[in-house]
């Protein structure tokens, strides 16, 4: 939500916003009813209303679709425009489960399976977030960037394809993907058989974080922590020449600061990521890539160990644009993480953890809606059902999390251990494991039979199944 931020409704919107959801669908969601399931599945998808063919690209087993759907700009005004989203599918078989897969982020338009597919042998559906270019809007009101909104586009989605797709579906994200794939079964709890939320962030009340800060006093050792927390202090009390470093890579790689405001500014906010980057992306075992020493440290020594974990170009112009829609929604509905660094002199901080205000572009208005998370954790605490959170023991992200109470049906937590913020079902202890692959595949609709093996049904892919961790912005999941 920023790099790790950078990665993370008023009460009464809110509550109107639930007051209309079922009313959300008044534009045309595409077929309803049953297909001509013996027609060649790319004719099946280009016969839904508003569904247009970007590409089709080649893989042995599967079809691959790159596809653009009509969406409206506003749910609950479908009349007032409308905007293209992009959209794939890893066809498999109608007769197969299907996998709604988003990362909250753009979609990847290279085939890959997300692991509740392979475990199900599914088809899967991935969706482009709205407002990642390029299912943006234009011109684009931001104010029509919410989870709601966002929902409501996964349920158009659905109802349109489930004609095809008539078996059971998942959804499932990592990260804001995670995050996504909840609030999609928050706002329309119908939809889905079942939901595989990894690594999702939960910040129900923005203002307090001390978890995050409990959670660096604790996590690996103390002489990996020691080490990182050296190596960070040491940036800043070498900030005259590294800022001088900074400024010549950013001359030679034509990078501003418009947005964030200054050289100065963008320099402190990447050098306080570091100890989040590290932990987010890193196992206990890279510790021994980290400078042992700080003091006695190159400056190319301490800027190439903090540009490989936090990267110097992220907060430039040119890094943040990309992640403009996240920073939005970490301003006005999702939140963000604030930590303290009581290892570093107030003298060496001039800013501390900046808000996501400072990383959207001053002509988009934000507000902030705190009733938004606070709604979402409710409900999932009391009426989680056929739901599955997997969380890393060393992620900073999990330090908040979603938890699932006395209210919650067939719903789960559970933390791989050693893990980061790409643990996943097969990371987790040989007993969760198994639970959460025979749930999986119960969801899905599989024969008990089958489940009662709990093992992923499609074999390991080396290209589809590649874990893609994707170096984002740290303050942002």
């Amino acid at each position: 939500m920023r790099k790790a931020l950078r990665w993370l409704l008023a009460l009464t919107v809110l509550i109107g916003t639930l007051s209309t959801a079922g009313a959300a669908t008044a534009a045309p969601a595409g077929r309803t009813g049953t297909t001509d399931q013996t027609a060649d599945i790319k004719d099946q998808l280009l016969a839904i209303p508003g569904m247009s063919l970007v590409q089709e690209k080649p893989y042995t087993g599967y079809r691959y679709f790159v596809l653009n759907y009509t969406q409206p700009v506003d749910h609950r005004h479908p009349s007032k425009g409308t905007f293209q989203q992009r959209i794939t599918v890893l066809h498999k078989d109608v007769s197969r489960p299907t996998v709604f897969y988003t990362s909250g982020y753009n979609v990847s338009t290279t085939p890959s399976r997300s692991e509740p597919t392979r475990i199900a042998d599914a088809n899967q559906v991935s969706l482009e977030y709205r407002y990642f270019t390029p299912s943006r809007p234009a011109p684009a009101d931001w104010s029509k960037l919410d989870i709601w909104q966002a929902a409501s586009d996964q349920h158009r989605v659905f109802k349109a394809l489930k004609p095809i797709y008539t078996r059971n579906w998942i959804a499932t994200g990592g990260s804001k993907g995670g995050m996504t794939a909840t609030y999609f079964k928050r706002f329309y709890p119908h939809d889905m058989d079942g939901v595989v939320a990894y690594v999702a962030p939960n910040d129900v009340v923005n203002n307090e974080d001390s978890a995050y800060d409990r959670f660096f006093t604790r996590v690996g050792t103390k002489e990996c922590r020691d080490r990182l927390d050296a190596v960070q202090r040491e940036a800043l009390v070498r900030r005259g020449p590294l800022e001088k470093k900074y400024a010549a890579y950013a001359a030679d790689n034509g990078y501003t600061f418009t947005t964030v405001g200054s050289l100065d500014k963008a320099y402190e906010a990447v050098v306080l990521d570091y100890v989040w980057g590290f932990w987010q992306y890193s196992l206990l075992s890279d510790c021994d890539t980290v400078p042992a020493n700080a003091a006695t440290a190159t400056d190319d020594e301490i800027w190439t160990s903090v540009d490989t974990i936090s990267g110097f170009s992220f907060y430039t112009d040119q890094g943040l644009d990309p992640y403009t829609p996240y920073y939005y929604q970490a301003g006005t509905q999702l939140g963000a993480p604030t930590i303290q660094f009581r290892y570093i002199e107030k003298k060496y901080i001039r800013y501390g953890y900046q808000s996501p205000r400072t990383f959207v572009p001053r002509s988009i208005p934000m507000r902030f809606q705190p009733g938004a998370m606070r709604d979402v954790d409710t409900w999932v605490r009391h009426h989680a059902d056929h739901m599955l959170f997997v969380y890393g023991q060393n992620d900073p992200w999990g330090a908040e999390r979603f938890a699932v109470g006395k209210g919650a049906k067939d719903s789960y937590v559970f933390t791989a251990p050693g893990l980061n913020h790409g643990a996943n079902v097969a990371g987790l202890t040989v007993d969760q494991k198994a639970l959460a692959t025979a749930r999986i595949l119960a969801w899905a609709g599989v024969p008990a039979a089958t489940t009662a093996r709990a093992e992923p049904l499609a074999p390991y892919d080396t290209r589809l199944d590649r874990q893609d961790l994707r170096r984002e912005p740290t303050l942002r999941p």
